[in-house]
């Protein structure tokens, strides 16, 4: 008994997965079964051919006319174009199952045979399955255009990368696509899917890095934290976006040389956009002499206001700021109306030399660093203080003898 379970196994493992004697006679059974069909309904079957000859040509229709619109609009790729890419990707043979799929479900009356019918469901699974895959990457590497394509982002070095997103945005949707296929088609996908998340992490650790800074590229993209061409701050550095690259971005900073920083590290980092200031903020700090009068003191922050009005910038505040060792320190703010450093630098200095000749003109000293040397008394005035034990011609209260008591020393 065990002998014939045995020898059973090792037919069944012997036996290939597709007999050509069994291809032949399911064949066989497909055109004998279809023959009778036609024959038998060959009147619902022109009317079903020709609703699905109908659909082929709207289709056909719509998929000239996002022709016509990506042609509309070359060189811009807004979301009409993008839109218009993905029905342009339709293929023939998805318009042509979906036809005979619809037709097939709609109008029922035709009574296809079940070889018939099975062969239009497997079919239209595999063209549904990839057809969705062509125009989910059209819509992913379309959005990533748009973004790279506007004029800030124009000659970005993600751009000529497109080639290395399309091929992983690609593998990823067939690799998604060919399993729902199999899964639909009654295959046990569970050992692919194993391998293929085991692959994913092998691969995704080894090139953790990469991709980490990749994806960082992506976010600066679509977040737009900053743009070629922005001044930005971090840590210590500031400097003017170059590059953004797949892997790090250039900055060229403010004495000459060029930072280069990972995606990923640099998005990690408190990031001041300085291109996107509204203004500009200037700060001085006047230290005046303390015998400078208060009633001159009291105006001095509408003084500092006419000063900087005076010469076209926004007056934010000024007054009494604290105590100095040597000085009334008083805080002044404007703000120049210009994000750039060349007018924030020319403000600073227009202001800064009208605030000068204001001062002056209303006779109001700045502090500046002193010294003050306390000598001692004259010498001679010391002399008659106090006898100097070391002076020439001088006794010390010290070196004067004692008077004798009578009878002492004799």
């Amino acid at each position: 008994m065990t002998t014939t379970n045995t020898a059973a196994i090792a037919a069944a493992e012997k036996k290939p997965i597709f007999s050509a004697a069994d291809v032949a006679s399911q064949f066989e059974q497909f055109l004998a079964s279809s023959a009778a069909w036609i024959t038998s309904h060959w009147l619902q079957i022109l009317i079903a051919t020709g609703i699905a000859t109908a659909i082929v040509f709207a289709l056909h229709g719509l998929r000239r006319w996002a022709r016509r619109l990506c042609d509309r609009n070359p060189g811009s790729i807004d979301w009409r174009v993008v839109i218009g890419r993905a029905i342009i990707r339709t293929n023939n043979f998805f318009i042509v199952m979906l036809a005979a799929k619809l037709v097939g479900d709609t109008f029922a009356f035709a009574a296809p045979p079940k070889e018939v019918a099975t062969t239009i469901n497997f079919l239209w699974t595999i063209a549904a399955a990839f057809q969705v895959a062509i125009w989910v990457r059209e819509l992913i590497l379309g959005a990533v255009e748009h973004r790279t394509s506007a004029d800030t982002y124009h000659g970005e070095a993600l751009t000529s990368a497109m080639g290395l997103i399309r091929l992983l945005v690609t593998f990823a949707l067939f690799a998604i696509a060919l399993i729902v296929v199999l899964d639909n088609l009654g295959v046990n996908v569970t050992g692919l899917v194993a391998g293929l998340g085991v692959g994913g992490i092998a691969i995704g650790l080894a090139a953790k890095g990469i991709f980490d800074d990749l994806f960082a590229a992506l976010a600066i993209i679509f977040d737009k934290p900053f743009r070629r061409g922005d001044t930005i701050s971090y840590d210590q550095t500031t400097g003017t976006v170059e590059e953004i690259g797949l892997k790090s971005t250039r900055i060229r900073s403010a004495t000459g040389e060029e930072r280069i920083i990972a995606n990923k590290q640099l998005l990690d980092k408190e990031i001041q956009n300085i291109t996107r200031r509204n203004y500009r903020r200037v700060k001085f700090v006047l230290g005046v002499v303390q015998w400078t009068p208060v009633d001159k003191m009291q105006r001095l922050p509408e003084m500092m206001k006419e000063v900087v009005e005076a010469e076209g910038k926004t007056f934010v505040r000024a007054g009494f700021m604290q105590f100095g060792a040597s000085s009334y320190d008083f805080d002044v703010e404007f703000d120049s109306p210009e994000a750039a450093f060349q007018p924030f630098f020319d403000a600073r200095h227009q202001v800064g030399l009208a605030i000068i000749r204001r001062l002056n003109d209303e006779g109001i000293a700045l502090a500046y660093p002193t010294q003050t040397e306390f000598s001692a008394p004259d010498e001679a005035v010391q002399a008659s203080a106090w006898p100097s034990p070391h002076r020439a011609g001088t006794t010390s209260p010290a070196a004067t003898p004692a008077p004798r008591r009578p009878g002492e020393g004799d």
